[in-house]
C-alpha cells in the first residue's frame, strides 16, 4: 500500500471518537456490586463508555453463539497468518441474524499478530474498537482509537487494521 502514513491527504480521517480516563484504562473498580467506581475529573463521561461498552459487550455475548464465521473471502490459505487468524460475521445484513438490505453491521476478530489485509469497498465504514488494535486508510496513519474509539473510512477508500499483542475484537457498521 505505497507509503503508508508518511503523508495524510486533504480528507482526514482520524479518530472519529477517542475517550481518555483520567486514570489508567485498568483503573475502573469492578466489584460485582454497584457501579464501577472512577476518580478525577472528566470520570463521568469516561464511567458512560465504560458503561456503554459493559452493554455492547454483554449483547454481544448474548448472540455470539448464534453467528456464522467465516474467513474474508479473498482469504488465501498461502497467506498462513490472515488464514487462521481472522474470523468476520454478520449481524445484520446477508447471512446475518436479521436480513437487511439497507445496513450490514458485524463483526471481526483476530488473532493476536495479525494484519487484516488491505481492501475497499463502495459503502463508507464505521469501526467501534472493542479491544485495542490500529487501524490505517490512504488518508490516515495507523491509529489505536483505544476500545472505546471508532474509525471512519470514506466510501471507496483503501484501509486496513491490525491487532498487537493481543486479540482483537471490533464492530463495523456499512450503510447501503
Amino acid at each position: 500500500a505505497g507509503a503508508r502514513g508518511t503523508e495524510k491527504g486533504t480528507r482526514s480521517c482520524r479518530c472519529v471518537t477517542r475517550f481518555t480516563c483520567s486514570t489508567s484504562r485498568a483503573a475502573a473498580t469492578v466489584s460485582g456490586r454497584g457501579w464501577p467506581r472512577f476518580r478525577g475529573s472528566g470520570d463521568y463521561l469516561c464511567a458512560q463508555v465504560f458503561v456503554l461498552v459493559m452493554i455492547i459487550a454483554a449483547a454481544f455475548a448474548a448472540i455470539e453463539g448464534q453467528l456464522r464465521w467465516a474467513r474474508r473471502a479473498s482469504a488465501t490459505i498461502d497467506e498462513q497468518t490472515f488464514w487462521n487468524g481472522h474470523a468476520n460475521a454478520v449481524i445484520l445484513g446477508p447471512g446475518g441474524l436479521e436480513a437487511r438490505d439497507d445496513l450490514w453491521v458485524g463483526v471481526t476478530v483476530m488473532a493476536p499478530g495479525v494484519d487484516y489485509v488491505d481492501h475497499h469497498h463502495a459503502p463508507e465504514e464505521v469501526y467501534l474498537a472493542l479491544s485495542p488494535g490500529e487501524w490505517w486508510n490512504s488518508d490516515m496513519d495507523w491509529t489505536d482509537p483505544g476500545p472505546t474509539g471508532a474509525i471512519y473510512n470514506p466510501p471507496g477508500i483503501t484501509h486496513a487494521m491490525r491487532s498487537g499483542t493481543g486479540p482483537f475484537l471490533a464492530l463495523w457498521y456499512l450503510p447501503l
